[in-house]
């Protein structure tokens, strides 16, 4: 269990850092380019958005792996451990639920207005598929690739609370 837990700290973790890393990297070539040649990349001012909200939904899942989520603990500081851990253990579990619902409703949100074209990406991406042969590569222009982060968080999220939730299961016996 504990390779388990190791093996999705570190898969979020590097979701986390690559997202972050690329942010950085597309916006300051974009900025040298601007400063340099004096015209932005088309897809350097959307895509870098995207990228942070996939970035942020990774963060979510390494930091509840490692219990380092925001909680307020005013009232369950005055319960006893034992009360206290059954109180995380069924938070843990509500977390499952609500990561599920989340994957849903993002499932949902991006099938329903998926195939709407991302206007600072779209001309880049038809540009791609068309020099490369690939015509899947349409997809990064549109709004579905990107809507699909709040399904990729939920799943994330339900990850990382599973295998909170079989922890705190595991440390009670």
């Amino acid at each position: 269990m504990q390779s388990i837990h190791r093996f999705f700290e570190r898969l979020f973790a590097l979701g986390a850092g690559l997202s972050m890393a690329l942010v950085f990297g597309i916006i300051f070539i974009n900025s040298l380019r601007r400063y340099a040649v004096g015209k932005s990349l088309e897809w350097g001012e959307e895509l870098p958005i995207y990228l942070t909200v996939y970035g942020v939904m990774f963060g979510i899942g390494f930091a509840y792996l490692q219990n380092r989520h925001i909680r307020f603990t005013i009232v369950t500081d005055l319960l006893s451990d034992r009360l206290r851990r059954m109180l995380y253990t069924a938070g843990d579990g509500a977390v499952v639920l609500i990561g599920m619902s989340l994957t849903w409703s993002g499932i949902v949100f991006a099938g329903r207005r998926g195939d709407v074209e991302a206007s600072g990406l779209i001309g880049s991406a038809k540009a791609m598929a068309e020099a490369s042969g690939i015509e899947a590569l349409v997809m990064l222009g549109q709004m579905g690739t990107y809507q699909s982060a709040i399904a990729v968080g939920g799943i994330i999220l339900t990850i990382a609370a599973a295998l909170r939730f079989w922890t705190q299961i595991r440390e009670a016996k």
